[in-house]
């Protein structure tokens, strides 16, 4: 069994304005950089740290544990959403509960993000077996993994 601690990156300029940002990269906010230090203090007790590729999760990655002797891991798979051509648009224009088969215009579905999560789990498991990892990403992949265990708080079994 694998201990999985997920936080959704720091907060980003992007949020703090109700923007979509998608799988643009994004920046934190100074609030951001303040939260990814605090979360660095916070999660020193993992093993490894799994973050989405994507820049304001980089970034909240870096900030957290530029110290800390914890390997560290990229994967696409924990990106956000693919809004597509709403990249960039007010939250508010989403329709989200349009979106769990049916694909954003030129970006992907909800399901598209579930799917690509199940996979992040199941190589996770193939290699972090009785490990306790922290995964930095987004708010679709929380989502997606709280679909897959039924769970409503930030630490998961796998």
């Amino acid at each position: 069994m694998i201990e999985l601690i997920y936080e959704t990156h720091s907060t980003a300029v992007d949020n703090e304005a109700g923007i979509a940002t998608g799988w643009l990269p994004g920046e934190l906010s100074e609030v951001g950089r303040e939260q990814a230090l605090e979360l660095g203090e916070r999660r020193r007790d993992v093993d490894a740290v799994f973050s989405s590729d994507l820049g304001r999760a980089l970034e909240t990655v870096a900030i957290a544990f530029f110290d800390a002797d914890v390997p560290i891991f990229h994967d696409w798979r924990l990106r956000d959403c693919d809004y597509g051509a709403l990249s960039g648009a007010p939250l508010d224009e989403l329709e989200l509960e349009k979106h769990f088969d049916v694909p954003f215009p030129g970006g992907e579905s909800y399901a598209d993000v579930l799917a690509r999560v199940e996979s992040f789990v199941r190589d996770l498991r193939r290699s972090w077996d009785g490990k306790r990892v922290l995964v930095v990403s987004h708010a679709a992949p929380r989502w997606a993994l709280q679909q897959l265990f039924e769970e409503r708080d930030s630490t998961f079994s796998v």
